[in-house]
């Protein structure tokens, strides 16, 4: 066994928690196939695969828990009837998602541990802070603040004409208000 730390201790590598068999995640409608075979995918199986891919947040890691391969799944998934099944795979990844982000955001935060490796032994550790993803995390979750890339939504669909007649607009109102002794409001 090595003596040098690897990425795969990370929270990362490690699952997070398999939902509840009360999880909201779980009470999808599983797709009923009206010929089932000996390997098909059963409802208990869909849960199964659904539960496992909350809890990893990686498709094949999920297909090969239940013994299923990926184009089964796929295919299952694309299949009229199976809605119920697909949109419970979406929530799933969702919350592998959301867990990649908390693992990236513990990162960036609190830094990765590093070994110092001198004569093949680990003589000390040292903390690394990720500048760079914790840049990109400001930038991605607060980008009104720390200047992302605007997104279509955020978009000023607005002319410049009224843009300047907007602003010649506020500027009449703060005289207005400096002329009747009140405070500017905008």
């Amino acid at each position: 066994m090595p003596s040098r730390p690897s990425r795969r201790t990370s929270r990362v590598a490690n699952p997070g928690a398999v939902p509840d068999a009360d999880d909201p995640l779980l009470g999808f409608v599983p797709y009923l196939h009206a010929a089932p075979r000996r390997n098909s995918i059963t409802p208990p199986r869909q849960r199964a695969f659904i539960a496992a891919l909350a809890a990893t947040g990686i498709v094949t890691q999920a297909a090969r828990e239940i013994g299923a391969s990926l184009e089964a799944l796929y295919r299952l998934r694309n299949m009229p009837g199976a809605e119920g099944f697909a949109a419970a795979w979406e929530q799933a990844i969702d919350r592998g998602m959301q867990r990649l982000e908390d693992c990236a955001l513990e990162r960036a935060i609190a830094g990765e541990e590093r070994p110092v490796v001198r004569g093949g032994e680990v003589v000390t550790t040292w903390r690394r802070y990720d500048t760079q993803l914790l840049l990109f995390l400001l930038r991605q979750r607060r980008s009104h603040r720390y200047g992302g890339a605007a997104t279509p939504a955020d978009a000023d669909t607005r002319s410049d004409a009224e843009v300047y007649a907007e602003i010649d607009a506020m500027i009449d109102r703060m005289r207005e208000n400096m002329a009747a002794g009140e405070e500017p409001t905008d």
